[in-house]
This record gives C-alpha cells, sequence and structure tokens, in this order.
C-alpha cells in the first residue's frame, strides 16, 4: 500500500507564495534539490490541482539546464500524474489524467493499489485530503524567508495530530521536516 505524502516549499511564516502569488525566494539551491529528488524517486503518482500543475508542468520540456534538474526532470516525466480541475480539458505532459472532482474513495483506491508512495501538491487539494484522513506523511522544506502574508502552506480550521520523525538541516538555512499523520 503507497503512503500519501503532502510535501511542500514553505516560508518560515507558513506561506507557499507570498500575497502577489510570487515564490522566487523557494527557489531551492543544489544541495536542497538533490535531497528533494531523492525524496521523489519514491513516488510513483502525483496529485496535482490545476494551479500546481501549471506550475509543475514545466518539467515536462524544460529544467535540462542543470545535473540536478535533468535529474529532477527525468524523475518528474517518469511519475503518473493525476490533475483535479474542472477547467483544464487536457493535460500538456504525458503519464497525465485530467479528473473533474476529488474523490476520497477513489484516492483511498490508488493507495491500495500502489507499491510506491503518491505525492499531493497544493494547500487546497492537500488540505481537502487532510479533511479526509488520506494523509499519511506531511514533509515541509521551510525556507529562512518571512512574506509577511498570501497563500498558507497548510489549511484552516483543519485539527490533525502528527508525529515529527525526520529532520534536516541544509546550508543555506532551509530545514526539512517529516511528519507521520496519526489516525484515530
Amino acid at each position: 500500500m503507497g503512503k500519501l505524502i503532502y510535501s511542500m516549499i514553505t516560508s518560515l511564516d507558513g506561506y507557499v507564495a507570498d500575497e502577489r502569488g510570487n515564490f522566487d525566494w523557494a527557489e531551492p539551491d543544489d544541495e536542497v534539490h538533490r535531497f528533494a529528488n531523492d525524496l521523489e524517486r519514491t513516488v510513483g503518482t502525483h496529485l496535482y490541482g490545476r494551479r500546481m500543475y501549471e506550475t509543475m508542468v514545466f518539467w515536462e520540456t524544460q529544467g535540462d539546464d542543470t545535473d540536478v534538474g535533468r535529474d529532477y526532470a527525468r524523475i518528474w516525466r517518469a511519475a503518473d500524474k493525476v490533475v483535479y480541475s474542472r477547467t483544464l480539458n487536457r493535460a500538456s505532459s504525458k503519464s497525465t489524467r485530467v479528473v473533474r472532482d476529488f474523490d476520497v474513495d477513489a484516492v483511498r483506491r490508488m493507495k491500495a493499489e500502489s507499491d510506491k508512495a503518491l505525492a499531493i501538491a497544493g494547500p487546497e487539494l492537500a488540505g481537502q485530503a487532510l479533511r479526509a484522513g488520506l494523509i499519511d506523511e506531511i514533509a515541509l522544506f521551510v525556507v529562512p524567508f518571512i512574506v509577511g502574508g498570501g497563500h498558507p502552506a497548510l489549511p484552516h480550521n483543519v485539527h490533525v495530530k502528527s508525529h515529527l520523525v525526520y529532520e534536516r538541516r541544509f546550508g543555506n538555512g532551509t530545514v526539512f521536516l517529516r511528519y507521520e499523520t496519526v489516525h484515530s
């Protein structure tokens, strides 16, 4: 059975993007990117909302300008992708299907049938999965940058008990934190 992992880069004050949607402060250096690549190797399927998919589809045709970028692009291209969108008619990447609505039971089946991890990205979609008790791990790359407001990494009004199971500090000040959620 595959674990469902919510993984995001977040500012020190808990945002994935500032009030204008800018996230250039979140670009990982090579050390952080290599570590993230190694985490991504365990993922067989990515679950995205439309906006996150439109950000990530960059890796379908680009990202080949550095060794670490080429490595990530190969990993991303090889994974299956599910995009939840009511407005996107078709995907612009291979191994990708568009689904109109987030279906809790369908995600449970995906987890049960997978021998690899599933990754969910985007705070809104992850919020739905957290509320439904589907997320097994929360993995955050906390960047030492305060944006002062914007799009929160974690949803409001959701209560999920978790335990810290791993942490790693990087030379640029970024800290990786991995929590297992506690399902009662």
